[in-house]
C-alpha cells in the first residue's frame, strides 16, 4: 500500500496529513486523537472517521496542523483527514460529499484585513461627537 498526502486549510490554520497501512491510529502532531483538547473539536475531527467506518480501521492517520485556532485547526484537520480517506477509497468521496460538503471541499473565507486609520477592528470608525 502507498503512502498518501494531503493538504486541507481554514483561515490561517494548515493540517497535513498523511495516510499508512496501520491499525486505526489518528495521531495531531504527535498526540493521539483521544488525547487532543475539547471534547467539541474531537468530534468534529471523527465525523469523517465514523463515515468510513471499515477503511478507517485498516490505516494510521498522522497529522500536523500549524497557524489559526483551535476551531480553525480542528476543521484543517477534518478536511484533510477526509481528503486522505476518501483518495484510499474513492468510494467514500460520495458519501461524504452527500453528508456535509466541507469534508471535501475547504470554506475559503478569511478574515477582513483592518484599515488604516481606524480605530479597532476592520469596519469601525472613529466617532464625531459634534453633531
Amino acid at each position: 500500500m502507498k503512502v498518501i498526502h494531503e493538504v486541507g486549510t481554514r483561515k490561517k490554520a494548515i493540517a497535513r496529513a498523511t495516510l499508512s497501512e496501520g491499525t486505526g491510529i489518528v495521531r495531531i502532531n504527535s498526540q493521539l486523537l483521544e488525547n487532543y483538547s475539547t471534547q467539541m473539536y474531537k468530534d468534529k475531527i471523527k465525523e469523517p472517521l465514523q463515515i468510513a467506518g471499515e477503511t478507517a480501521s485498516k490505516v494510521n492517520i498522522q497529522v500536523s496542523v500549524s497557524g489559526g485556532g483551535m476551531s480553525s485547526q480542528s476543521d484543517a484537520i477534518r478536511v484533510a483527514v477526509s481528503k486522505v480517506l476518501a483518495e484510499h477509497n474513492k468510494k467514500l468521496r460520495q458519501q461524504f460529499l452527500d453528508y456535509d460538503r466541507t469534508l471535501l471541499v475547504p470554506d475559503v473565507r478569511q478574515r477582513e484585513s483592518r484599515k488604516p486609520n481606524t480605530h479597532g477592528k476592520a469596519r469601525s470608525k472613529r466617532q464625531k461627537s459634534y453633531r
